[in-house]
């Protein structure tokens, strides 16, 4: 299949493994975050980390924004669910991660409140199209790869006056996320010699917004796609500026993202949502 046969080959990993252990220099060790939750995905399923070379470590970061929810937005939800007896429309992943005193919205489901899994927000809108009478909440989360389906979501729920939609956002930008942890003032929470950069959420916003990252903090940011050889060569890349001394954004992950990214998908954000 064409984009991810070529990015599994073995032939291909192990070349690549002997060019990481040419430039790997033996007199140090390079440390390198992978920002997205796929990429670490990607790295344990397939065994990333064991062809690298032993002095490359990867550093796993935020992972994804249901990975770092605030407990308190879980106990949020569950509340709204048990006071106003509404309908709250969420996806799987979110159903089991823990809430205050080990509940969760999957148990809360259990108990009667009326919570339901969906694949997108076109189903939440069709759950309120459907119900009229009762007041249907899309419980939003993620980076920008799933806030533009959210902002056309409001659009529609606006243009149809279905008055009984409306978000629980919770929608989080990647630059100042990556922004705090590079700020951190706790010295061993930025022993970060590089960062590889999320896939999805750059084919929405580009690589632009990271030029941050190597002018105010010194760090290269090397954007990888999501398959195993994109994160070997994506490491490649950022060694290569690691030991050349140079800290800039490059963009491994080409076949999806540009500079500039989708304007339209950026354009329905900012229309619809104000950011924090």
């Amino acid at each position: 299949m064409k984009f991810i046969d070529e990015f599994r080959d073995r032939d291909l990993a192990r070349g690549l493994a002997i060019s990481l252990a040419k430039e790997a220099a033996q007199d140090r060790t390079y440390r390198l975050m992978e920002f997205c939750g796929g990429h670490t995905h990607a790295i344990f399923r397939y065994g990333v980390q064991d062809l690298m070379p032993a002095n490359v470590r990867f550093v796993h970061g935020p992972g994804c924004p249901v990975c770092v929810l605030p407990t308190a937005r879980l106990d949020q939800a569950i509340a709204m669910t048990d006071r106003y007896g509404l309908t709250l429309c969420t996806y799987a992943d979110l159903m089991r991660v823990p809430a205050s005193n080990r509940h969760s919205l999957f148990k809360a489901k259990a108990r009667g409140a009326d919570i339901r899994m969906v694949y997108s927000t076109q189903d939440a809108l069709a759950i309120a199209r459907a119900n009229p009478e009762r007041q249907i909440v899309f419980f939003a989360i993620g980076f920008e790869t799933t806030t533009p389906p959210t902002a056309v979501a409001l659009k529609q729920a606006k243009a149809e006056g279905l008055a009984n939609f409306s978000v629980f956002c919770n929608h989080v930008l990647t630059p100042p996320a990556m922004r705090a942890i590079l700020a951190s003032p706790v010295p061993e929470a930025i022993a970060i010699d590089g960062i590889l950069g999320p896939s999805h959420v750059s084919t929405v916003i580009g690589s632009d917004p990271y030029a941050f990252v190597a002018r105010d903090f010194a760090t290269p940011l090397v954007i990888a796609g999501f398959e195993p050889l994109d994160v070997m060569q994506a490491s490649l890349m950022l060694i290569h500026q690691i030991n050349e001394g140079r800290a800039e954004v490059e963009n491994q992950y080409l076949r999806a993202v540009t500079p500039a990214g989708n304007r339209k998908a950026q354009g329905l954000m900012d229309e619809v949502l104000t950011w924090r």
